[in-house]
């Protein structure tokens, strides 16, 4: 029997118990998810590497998943331009049922393998599938997964389940067990799926160099909120005052990789570009190249 679905027994009698106890009951169960990322952690550690590596050679990483997985690789997949920078196509999610999927349940959708497979019709080497599917057999993304096989692309499945599959370049399972409520994967297993893909591409934008000392140095200012983190990024990193950030801020147009590198470089926002073009974008290697 699939892990998720069966009966929790810390579930006994829940609702018959009073709303502090029903979130003491939870608050433990997420506890144990967090215990079960960090079991999987070589897991992990093996999909971000070939993830960085697709990247590096030019490709994509691309989600494939249905229901809650899939909403949650499309939420993921979408704050990577604002946040890192990058195009759309770096970080690419692809839902069972596609966009009105995002906001309701589309039947039958993630039992559609023909739609899995057409789905990534337009992938192709050095781009990496990672399947997300909480049981482990979403026809969808298992469809779309073997497709990508085929194709040569490197492939990988997420679950919450005890799963392998021959086929794939390897499986991360973060064994949540069952939920509170059986079989309702957008609690325990939700939340294991999003801690790990929080992991995954945060790491490779790390690696690719859009992150410095803790900051994101390539954050998009596309609103004043952003504009004035922007504006205190550049100040922290180089010590410089309000003013001078704000007016490096403007020198830069709008980039603070830019503008701290111009500050503690000495150098001109074209000298800049080259540094960071010859430094494939890392802010680290341009400051001491």
């Amino acid at each position: 029997m699939i892990i998720t679905e069966k009966i929790n027994p810390r579930a006994k009698e829940i609702d018959a118990k009073d709303t502090a106890d029903i979130l003491q009951t939870m608050n433990t169960e997420d506890m144990e998810t967090v215990l079960a990322v960090a079991r999987a952690l070589e897991q992990i550690k093996q999909a971000a590497d070939d993830a960085y590596w697709a990247v590096q050679g030019g490709g994509s990483i691309i989600y494939v998943g249905a229901g809650t997985s899939g909403r949650l690789g499309v939420l993921d997949a979408s704050e990577m331009p604002p946040t890192f920078n990058v195009p759309q196509s770096l970080i690419r999610a692809i839902i069972a049922g596609g966009q009105r999927a995002l906001t309701s349940s589309v039947e039958g959708a993630e039992d559609d393998e023909e739609a899995g497979r057409i789905s990534i019709m337009d992938a192709k080497p050095p781009d990496m599938i990672l399947g997300l599917s909480a049981s482990g057999g979403a026809p969808f993304v298992l469809a779309a997964l073997k497709e990508g096989k085929r194709k040569g692309l490197k492939c990988w499945l997420l679950t919450c389940n005890e799963l392998e599959y021959d086929f794939l370049d390897g499986t991360i399972n973060v064994i949540t067990g069952p939920e509170i409520i059986a079989g309702s994967t957008r609690l325990k297993a939700g939340t294991a799926t999003k801690l790990v893909l929080n992991m995954l591409s945060t790491t490779v934008m790390i690696k690719l160099g859009r992150v410095y000392n803790g900051y994101m140095i390539d954050v998009v200012p596309s609103n004043k909120k952003l504009k004035r983190r922007s504006i205190k990024i550049i100040q922290e990193v180089t010590g410089c005052s309000d003013e001078e950030a704000i007016q490096l801020f403007k020198k830069s147009n709008g980039n603070s990789k830019r503008a701290i590198l111009m500050h503690l470089k000495g150098v001109t926002l074209e000298r800049a570009n080259t540094l960071l073009t010859q430094t494939e974008g890392s802010l680290r290697k341009a400051l001491l190249s």
